[in-house]
């Protein structure tokens, strides 16, 4: 039985689905409007924690779309995925964290640098290349409540872990029980 658009918004699986997805909608839009606008340079893993969002955001949809088709099995999966993506974006951003508070020492690829355009820069094409660019790692460029950006979004991915996970097991909660012969 197809369910009505109204009776599919009001499942748990779908409201707490589509939760996680406005919300990781938001931060990465949040993420681009700091660095286009606000003018903060991200660091090499900065990028890097975007990835976990440009994975999550069209599954978040598709899981959304199986649970309308009634897909349950689909949509846990996917869901599934994006919890784990956004649990080991919260130990990267942990990681991160740890190097901007000085607990251990971050990557080599995470040396400060700035951006040049080439031809100001007074050097070669060939020897600029060699040089590393972007923000270091180690320097917070912001912080709110104590907070930088990597702390804030090691809090935001653990409440998008468990707002997917939430969505996951609503899913479950929603699919036939199937009798035994």
């Amino acid at each position: 039985m197809a369910l009505s658009t109204s009776a599919i918004a009001r499942q748990a699986a779908y409201k707490w689905g589509a939760a996680s997805l406005f919300a990781s909608l938001g931060t990465i839009l949040l993420a681009l409007g700091f660095e286009h606008i606000g003018g903060h340079e991200p660091c090499q893993l900065c990028l890097q924690q975007r990835y976990a969002y440009y994975l999550a955001i069209p599954a978040l949809f598709l899981a959304l779309v199986f649970i309308g088709m009634e897909k349950y099995n689909t949509a846990i999966t996917l869901f599934s995925i994006t919890a784990l993506a956004f649990l080991a974006n919260a130990g990267l951003g942990t990681y991160h964290a740890g190097i901007e508070w000085e607990f251990w020492d971050g990557p080599a690829t995470c040396a400060a640098g700035t951006l040049q355009p080439l031809s100001t820069n007074g050097m070669g094409v060939l020897q600029s290349l060699g040089t590393p660019d972007g923000a270091s790692c180690g320097l917070a460029t912001w912080r709110f409540l104590g907070l930088s950006f990597a702390g804030w979004n090691v809090v935001i991915s653990i409440a998008l872990t468990m707002g997917s996970l939430k969505a996951a097991f609503a899913s479950a909660g929603l699919r036939p029980i199937q009798s035994r012969p």
